[in-house]
């Protein structure tokens, strides 16, 4: 086994126990989210003896104002991670060398066309699948969307690691 083969199968490991954590966290994270989206009620007592009810959902919309954090900027380390971790990298010496062997005009002609198919892609079948889910109904699922994005982000990270997918 050579030392690339090694790196790659290291890389996809990594990238495979990743997506589990990740899938695991996610649906924890979107449990505990539905669990504190039920509405429930509050009493409350004031000062001169009245007291009242309302409902309430502790959502992002009861939020307390709390002193401004200072904010960092994850996207950097996102994009360093989805391109370190991106699965093209077998895709270089099939679609780069050949085009680089000949020339670097078809170097840029196959990188153009490889980059313009991929995003074509990716917007078509966003679009399609935004058309076909309007149909439809799923209103009573919009609660759970977090646990089941978590779900399938396990399950893929699972297929990946122990089905090899």
């Amino acid at each position: 086994m050579t030392k690339i083969d090694k790196l790659e199968s290291f890389r996809g490991n990594f990238a495979a126990w990743l997506l589990i954590a990740f899938g695991l966290i996610y649906f924890i994270w979107g449990l505990r989210k539905v669990i504190r989206s039920k509405t429930h009620e509050h009493l409350h007592y004031h000062i001169d003896g009245t007291t009242h009810s309302h409902l309430h959902i502790h959502t992002n919309e009861h939020v307390h104002v709390h002193a401004k954090d200072e904010t960092k900027n994850l996207t950097p380390w996102v994009l360093f991670v989805i391109f370190v971790l991106g699965p093209c990298e077998p895709l270089i010496p099939i679609l780069m060398y050949p085009a680089a062997k000949a020339s670097l005009t078809g170097l840029v002609i196959v990188s153009v066309i490889f980059s313009g198919v991929t995003i074509v892609t990716m917007i078509s079948v966003v679009i399609i699948s935004s058309f076909g889910l309007n149909f439809i109904p799923l209103r009573r699922l919009e609660r759970y969307t977090h646990v089941i994005a978590g779900a399938v982000i396990f399950l893929s990270g699972i297929g990946i690691q122990f089905l090899g997918l």
